[in-house]
C-alpha cells in the first residue's frame, strides 16, 4: 500500500494558487460572456489562451501530457474534459469548461 502525504502549502505559495485562481475566475467569466449559439469550441479555446496570456500566466492544460488546448469545453453528452474543435455550439447546448492557470510557477 503507497502512503500519501499532505502537503501543507507555505502562505507564499497559498498566495500564488489564490492569484492564479484569480486569473481562472476572471477567464471563465469572459468565456460566459462568449457562450452563444455559433460559436464553436475551438473559439472559446482561443480566446481562453489569449485571455491566460495577457494576465501574465499560462494555460496550464496547453501541453500536460499531451493535452492539446488550453481549456476543456464539453458540451451535453460530454462528460468532462472535452477537446476543443470545430463543434459549433447550438442553442439549449449544456456546456461546461475547465480551466487552469500557473502564475509564477
Amino acid at each position: 500500500m503507497t502512503r500519501r502525504r499532505i502537503h501543507i502549502r507555505t502562505p507564499e505559495e497559498v498566495a500564488k494558487i489564490a492569484k492564479s485562481a484569480r486569473i481562472v475566475a476572471r477567464c471563465l467569466a469572459a468565456l460566459e460572456d462568449m457562450v452563444a449559439p455559433g460559436v464553436t469550441t475551438r473559439e472559446l479555446d482561443h480566446a481562453a489562451e489569449s485571455f491566460i496570456r495577457a494576465a501574465g500566466a499560462t494555460p496550464t492544460f496547453l501541453g500536460y501530457r499531451g493535452y492539446p488546448a488550453s481549456i476543456c469545453v464539453s458540451v451535453n453528452e460530454e462528460v468532462v474534459h472535452g477537446i476543443p474543435g470545430d463543434r459549433v455550439l447550438r442553442a439549449g447546448d449544456v456546456v461546461g469548461i475547465d480551466c487552469g492557470a500557473t502564475h509564477d510557477g
